[in-house]
């Protein structure tokens, strides 16, 4: 990963939000909350079936094909390092988000035990079939340094 990434956008990606994907996925996480369930308590409540604050990280299923890598890095040496959601207006069953990604951030740190680590922000902006943004999703990769060769 370096600096010269940043900027570089992904295709664009649709996803359908599905009311049974919806409640398998809310059955996954263990959430019994009545606004992934019940239609009339959702409706009543929330303004329909919502679906749950990390559902989109489902989206890599729906992708047709693999994606051009927006960062070149070495996956054996690439942690997963965060992952944020920034809610704008509510998901519902029903909508069709459109996500784009991009490379947002690029920067060092020094680690702990030694060697630089490398961070690369990933954040993908979601619009829902109104053309409204309704979601953006961070994730920090981190990339540690590549281990010294002892003679």
């Amino acid at each position: 990963m370096d600096k010269s990434e940043i900027g570089n956008t992904g295709s664009p990606s649709t996803m359908h939000i599905e009311r049974g994907k919806i409640r398998e996925f809310a059955r996954a996480i263990k959430d019994d909350n009545p606004i992934y369930f019940d239609e009339a308590y959702a409706k009543k409540t929330v303004g329909g079936i919502m679906a749950p604050p990390t559902f989109s990280m489902t989206q890599a299923f729906w992708e047709d094909g693999p994606r051009k890598p927006l960062l070149k890095y070495d996956v054996r040496r690439l942690l997963h390092g965060e992952q944020e959601f920034e809610y704008l207006a509510p998901v519902y069953a029903g909508d069709v988000l459109t996500g784009v990604a991009r490379v947002a951030d690029v920067y060092e740190k020094q680690g702990s035990r030694g060697g630089t680590m490398t961070f690369g922000v990933m954040e993908t902006i979601y619009t829902n079939q109104r053309g409204e943004k309704v979601l953006i999703s961070r994730s920090t990769l981190v990339e540690t340094a590549a281990p010294v060769k002892r003679e």
